[in-house]
This record gives structure tokens, C-alpha cells and sequence, in this order.
């Protein structure tokens, strides 16, 4: 069989394998290890120690042998030194690199502006950098879209004395889409760069950041906003506030909102009141930052009147009567809910009935994690549902196989389905399987899976991704 099939075939085969498959592919013979490997666009790797000479060698040769390697992904020790030997090993052994994460150990410039020219093809880079911040290298990457910076270290005087100087004298406009920053502090100098020289930015991350850098970065930060379009604040509970004010007085196309772990109940009101753009996603997890007041705000305020998709998750202080003025308001439109581990679901009797009668046009609802939900209530709301495409009940233990029946009956346009972790045993799991018209896609625990529904998904091309 190894000699029949030609090289093109046998790549062609592989591409089309699942990765608990892919990986035996290189124990048939040396020619399936070497057409594997050659084929093979991504990688993510952990490098374990000894990083010493022979290892970073063996490493590279490795990495030659995967000649259209776009995208890689590499862990290792936190050892310093560890991560610049690396990447001058990857700069020569992966000249159609694309997208590069590296995050163990912080790297150099100086490896930065190498790579910068062995690969000139990267357009996505998720790296760690330590203090003193830098950010000169970025001129070197020209087709750079995608940048992800996590900072590392303490800050001190030393390492901050001069560097904005430094910084202040190079401006070069960046051509940067995406930008994600992590661990921000007040003694921050050199974003200034950053924030005058990315003004085509059109998502922002912002993840653990205690600060946007001293007052002249602040300052810079408005220049961003004017083209934003999605913004992520996670654990940023300190400038979330002040964020949230810049964001409504300078931008008007922001589309996507997250914020996660932060903010204040007057700093988001505020926002609301305040925004004037045309808000399509709002996802909150603010457990006691968000109640029915900036739902009926959310409802009052015109320019969110098309809003498609709301994500609340562990908002303990939201209640049935503000979900009802929202969803009679914006139900219209909307096309994705999220109540993930939201105690309203459990506590008010009816509410998931009245919500679905009002949002008739919703395509993906999660229901995760409302341990105590009955079947009754998951059935009522199920039967108005009728183009539901994707539903989650992942962690719904009150659940039984009555739901899988309402699924069945009401829902035929489902592709995609989690009930991981569910009350649902291996007989609704099989009823699912065999009724659903439409299942692409099933997560469920491999236990519940019997023989039967292993056959029927795979006859009727049902992707079962198990938890074990």
C-alpha cells in the first residue's frame, strides 16, 4: 500500500485526518513520517530541558523539515535566555512563518528584528516582553496585523529612566488590525508609540492592566478609538471606568463590547447613556456590577436597537423583570442569548417561556452551568425557538431526556449541541443522534455514547467531540 499511492494522494489524506489519527501517521513508515511532516502548516510544541547547544540544534533541524510551516505555537520552562535562542533558531528554520506564540519566556529586541528578517511573511505575533518596555522592533515587521504583548517583571526607576525619551523620538504609522496588551501598570513609559501609531486598530485587548501607561499615554489612547470596532476588557477593573467614558465620547463604530471582571454600576450607566454607536454584541460578566437598570437602559437607548447578541454570566443581581423589558424591546433582532450560571433562570419560574416567545429569531442560546433548570422550563422555551442552530446546556444536571425530545420536536434547523456534563444519559444522548435532521456537531462525555450512536454520527457525518 506505501508504494501504491502517490505523494499528492497520501498529503491530500492526511490533511483530511483528526488529530488522534494524524498522530500515528508517522509511525507507518520513514516516507508517511517525511510526507507528514512536509505537508504539515501548524504546530504547537513543548519543549522540555536541557536547552543547551545540542537540544536547540536538534530542535531547528526539526523544524526545517516542516518546509510550509505557517503557523507555530512553542512552550517551554521559564529559564531565562531561553526564549531568544529559540527564536533565532526559528527565524532560519521557518522562512514562511505566519503566526508565531511564544509566551514562557520574554524575548530580546534584538531576536525580534532578527526574525523580522528571516521571516517575512509574519503577520500575527503573541510574545512576551520584559521591562523596560521597547517597542522599536515593530518598524521591522511590515505585514504585521495581529499583535498580542504580555509584560512581564517588576517595574523600577532605572528601567523606566529615559525610555520615553527614547520612544517619544520614533513615530512610524503601523499597520495593525488587531492589538492585545497584558499586564499594563502606571510606570509603563514607552505606549505612547503604541497609541499614536496604531490608528487602524479595529479590535482592542486589554487583559490585566492596572493602567494605559503615565498621563502623556493616556492621552495618545483616544487616537485608537476613532475606527475601534470591538473592544475586550478582562480583570481591568481599575480603568475599566475610564475606558468605557473615552470610548463613548470619541468612537461611534464600536460593534463588539466583552468586559469581564470589571467596571463599576455608574461607570457602565454611564456608558449606555452616553455611547452613540451601533452596538451588535454585548457580553458582561459582572456579578454585582449589573442589575435591571442597565437592561431597561440598554432597551431605552436607540442606537442598541440592533443589538443581536447579549452574554450575561454570573449576573446574580439581574432579574426576571428586566430580561422581559429588554427582550419585548430588542427581541426583535436578536439573534444570540447567553444566562450562563445566572440564578434568574433557577429562581423565577416562567421567565425562560416568557423569553422565548419574544425572541422568536434567536439562533445560538447557552444555558450553561443553572445546575437546577428542569426540563419543563428548557421545553416551554424550546417550543418558540424554532431556528435555533446551536444550543448549550453544558453543566444543566436538572436536565433529563425530555429536553432531548423538545430538541427533536421543536428545533430541526440544531447543528451544533453541548450537553456535557448534563443529566441526560446515554438513551437521550442516542435519541439525539438519530432524530436530529441537521447535527453537525455533539459534545458530550465518551461514556454516555453508546455503540449505536457512534455508528449513526458517523454515517450521517455528526463531528462527537468527547470529554472523558
Amino acid at each position: 500500500m506505501d508504494t501504491l499511492l502517490c505523494d499528492e494522494l497520501l498529503q491530500e489524506i492526511f490533511h483530511r485526518l483528526r488529530p488522534p489519527s494524524l498522530a500515528a501517521v508517522s509511525l507507518v513508515s520513514k516516507r508517511w513520517r517525511r510526507l507528514l511532516r512536509s505537508s504539515t502548516t501548524s504546530l504547537s510544541l513543548y519543549l522540555p530541558p536541557p536547552y543547551d547547544p545540542t537540544t536547540i540544534a536538534s530542535f531547528s533541524s526539526f523544524l526545517s523539515q516542516h518546509h510550509f510551516l505557517t503557523n507555530l505555537s512553542i512552550a517551554t520552562s521559564p529559564l531565562a535566555g531561553v526564549g531568544d535562542n529559540l527564536l533565532l533558531s526559528i527565524s532560519v528554520a521557518c522562512p514562511k512563518l505566519r503566526k508565531l506564540r511564544y509566551l514562557t519566556n520574554p524575548l530580546s529586541p534584538f531576536s525580534l528584528v532578527v526574525i523580522s528578517t528571516s521571516c517575512a511573511h509574519l503577520s500575527s505575533i503573541s510574545v512576551a516582553l520584559s521591562r523596560p518596555l521597547c517597542f522599536h522592533w515593530l518598524r521591522c515587521f511590515s505585514g504585521l496585523k495581529c499583535l498580542s504583548l504580555f509584560f512581564t517583571s517588576p517595574v523600577s526607576v532605572l528601567d523606566s529612566y529615559g525610555v520615553e525619551e527614547k520612544i517619544d523620538a520614533f513615530d512610524a504609522e503601523l499597520g495593525l488590525d488587531n492589538l492585545s496588551l497584558s499586564g499594563i501598570v502606571s510606570e509603563d513609559l514607552g505606549l505612547g508609540l503604541l497609541w499614536r501609531n496604531c490608528r487602524n486598530i479595529k479590535k482592542l485587548q486589554l487583559q490585566s492592566c492596572a493602567s494605559l501607561g503615565d498621563y502623556a499615554c493616556v492621552s495618545g489612547f483616544v487616537k485608537i478609538l476613532k475606527g475601534l470596532q470591538e473592544l475586550e476588557l478582562r480583570a481591568c477593573r481599575s480603568i475599566v471606568d475610564g475606558v468605557l467614558l473615552k470610548v463613548a465620547e470619541n468612537c461611534d463604530s464600536l460593534e463588539s463590547l466583552l468586559i469581564y471582571d470589571g467596571g463599576s454600576q455608574e461607570g457602565i450607566m454611564q456608558f449606555i447613556n452616553q455611547s452613540k454607536c451601533n452596538l451588535k454584541r454585548l457580553e458582561l460578566r459582572l456579578p454585582l456590577d449589573l442589575d435591571n437598570t442597565h437592561l431597561i437602559a440598554l432597551a431605552e437607548n436607540l442606537n442598541f436597537r440592533g443589538l443581536t447578541s447579549l452574554r450575561l454570566e454570573n449576573c446574580c443581581l439581574v432579574t426576571g423583570d428586566g430580561l422581559k423589558v429588554f427582550a419585548r424591546t430588542i427581541g426583535v433582532k436578536l439573534e444570540e442569548l447567553a444566562l450562563i450560571n445566572c440564578d434568574v433562570v433557577e429562581r423565577e419560574s416562567g421567565l425562560l417561556t416568557a423569553l422565548g416567545q419574544d425572541l422568536k429569531r434567536l439562533r445560538k442560546l447557552d444555558l450553561s452551568f443553572n445546575e437546577m433548570m428542569v426540563d419543563k422550563e428548557l421545553t416551554l422555551m424550546l417550543a418558540s425557538c424554532n431556528f435555533l442552530i446551536e444550543l448549550k446546556l453544558r453543566g444543566c444536571r436538572g436536565l433529563t431526556e425530555k429536553s432531548v425530545a423538545s430538541m427533536v420536536r421543536s428545533c430541526e434547523n440544531l447543528q451544533s449541541v453541548d450537553i456535557t456534563c448534563c443529566g441526560i444519559e446515554m438513551e437521550g444522548v442516542e435519541l439525539l443522534v438519530l432524530k436530529s435532521k441537521r447535527l453537525r456537531q455533539l459534545e458530550v462525555e465518551q461514556n454516555k455514547l453508546s455503540d449505536t450512536a457512534r455508528i449513526v454520527a458517523s454515517s450521517k457525518f455528526i463531528e462527537v467531540v468527547c470529554l472523558d
